[in-house]
């Protein structure tokens, strides 16, 4: 199989090289730019698979099919977890969310192989998903969350929360005053209902809401660790592939 990655950030790209090589895939090619992506397609052999990220250093990565027709089947790797997805999952597009995980991997590179004979065309509407990637959508985000407290129902607004975590299959509420309740939902979900300039998700594991970090200190391997108000419970860490984005959503 010919694969190639299109990746900006060339730590992510040769991370997610070793993490095909672990499923028996090479991909020889790696493109950081919409100019270098345009260069290559326009004077090689289109690949068969594209890990294609969205965001690029000179431009968003849809750019690329403006200027050129690729006949390739394409996974998204994508940071715009709060209102792209919705796009992808309408348009039956593959997608990874940053950090990828091999699991993930390994799932969307096997969903591509089944479908690979049909080797079918492209067909989505990339201006329709540029204008949400560009001028999201006005959307209701969530203002509140009700839990189930033995028989009773408690409602908990969103300003008293500080993170959502996810611990033993199970999806949690931690609050200002101290205490963590049960959630109905997964962090996925969570994905498209909370306001993405006050949460953030830092790692598969953790969203934080930035009015309740306290401090934030240098971890091992590039990464931040993260001291909230209350919580304490474990290690709040920003994935390494998540640290510059962090930051970006501090400013």
């Amino acid at each position: 199989m010919n694969v190639i990655i299109i990746e900006d950030e060339k730590p992510s790209a040769r991370r997610l090289q070793r993490m095909l090589q672990s499923l028996d895939l090479e991909a020889q090619v790696m493109l950081h730019s919409v100019e270098e992506s345009i260069n290559w397609f326009q004077n090689n052999p289109h690949p068969d698979l594209i890990f294609l990220d969205i965001q690029l250093s000179d431009g968003l990565s849809f750019e690329i099919f403006e200027a050129i027709e690729i006949k390739s089947a394409i996974i998204f790797t994508t940071a715009y977890d709060e209102y792209a997805l919705q796009a992808f999952k309408l348009n039956s597009i593959d997608y990874l969310l940053k950090p990828i995980d091999d699991d993930d991997l390994a799932t969307a590179v096997k969903k591509y192989q089944e479908r690979a004979p049909q080797k079918q065309a492209v067909t989505l509407d990339f201006n329709d998903i540029k204008k949400l990637l560009i001028n999201p959508l006005d959307r209701e985000y969530k203002k509140r969350f009700s839990v189930k407290v033995g028989q009773h129902l408690k409602l908990i607004n969103i300003d008293e929360i500080e993170c959502f975590y996810s611990e033993n299959k199970g999806t949690y509420v931690h609050t200002a005053e101290g205490r963590n309740y049960l959630l109905d939902t997964t962090l996925d979900n969570l994905e498209n209902e909370l306001e993405p300039n006050t949460f953030f998700r830092i790692n598969r594991k953790f969203f934080v809401n930035i009015n309740a970090i306290k401090d934030m200190v240098s971890y091992t391997n590039s990464r931040l660790q993260i001291k909230l108000n209350s919580y304490n419970e474990q290690d709040v860490i920003v994935a390494r592939e998540r640290v510059k984005d962090f930051k970006n959503w501090l400013e």
